[in-house]
């Protein structure tokens, strides 16, 4: 909050500011009032949403704390991302890494841990490397060379707070829809060696999105099967390679992805809900 206010009082206060009574530019007031406004209501959506997501984690005998909430700020600005972290965010995305280069760099006084969810190209690995700390879509063994190459060029290619290994998630098209990226679910097996080979990067877990068609119980079925599929990698996995994470549900079927074992949720219209801000 007080980041704002100093970004407030740069403004000039000549031509039409005039003072209240306690001395303090109108313009000022209303400003910082309607800050206060947009963290108070995205600080309710939050509690709403945690406590959605501990009664999914109940209903299926978890933890609350075993599935983590991941921001999607894609459709909001710099004013709501400030909110969303005064209000208690810390695991932000953003789907195109363009936006997540500029934000990261504009924003890099909040303590924010940076996701990447959407799809990486292999020429934009290099500037991405430096801002993110987990990339959840990675694809193709090719995009998993880029990664480990990029990452091998040292500290510089690491984000300043976690140097090491790149964490990733391995993209599972769990729906079988051909606009969809990742591997279908029986290339997985095979890519692990593979991956286990490369050493500047981790591999944590798989993550999927469930289909465009048939609602929440086939989005249900959907991840329930690759839970099953990890559970069923993880008895044989290469040494390296940890599967501890699941990164399904968004908005629309957080509730169902946690109950079928998601260990981070990737909700974004439902966290700015109330704001005038369309998906």
């Amino acid at each position: 909050m007080a980041l704002y206010q100093r970004k407030a009082r740069r403004q000039p206060f000549g031509g039409g500011d005039t003072l209240d009574n306690g001395g303090t530019p109108r313009t000022l007031r209303f400003r910082v009032g309607s800050m206060l406004e947009l963290v108070a209501q995205i600080a309710r959506n939050l509690a709403e949403i945690r406590g959605r997501m501990a009664e999914a984690a109940a209903r299926s005998g978890r933890r609350p704390e075993e599935a983590r909430l991941v921001v999607v700020t894609k459709s909001v600005g710099p004013a709501e991302i400030r909110a969303a972290v005064a209000a208690g965010a810390v695991d932000l995305a953003e789907n195109r890494p363009q936006q997540l280069w500029e934000r990261a760099q504009a924003l890099g006084d909040l303590p924010i841990c940076w996701h990447l969810v959407g799809h990486l190209q292999r020429n934009k690995v290099r500037r991405t490397l430096p801002w993110v700390r987990y990339i959840h879509a990675v694809d193709s063994l090719r995009l998993a060379l880029a990664i480990d190459e990029e990452a091998a060029r040292g500290p510089e290619a690491s984000p300043p707070s976690a140097p090491g290994p790149i964490p990733i998630l391995v993209e599972v098209n769990v729906s079988g829809e051909p606009a969809k990226h990742g591997f279908a679910p029986e290339e997985v097996e095979p890519l692990l060696p593979r991956l286990a080979e490369l050493r500047n990067l981790r591999v944590g877990g798989l993550m999927c999105m469930a289909g465009l068609e048939g609602g929440l119980e086939t989005a249900r079925r959907q991840f329930a099967a690759v839970r099953s599929l990890r559970d069923r990698l993880r008895q044989n996995a290469p040494p390296g390679i940890a599967l501890g994470e699941l990164s399904m549900g968004m908005s629309g079927d957080f509730e169902v992805a946690i109950e079928e074992g998601a260990t981070m949720v990737r909700v974004g219209s439902s966290v700015f809900a109330g704001l005038g801000i369309g998906d």
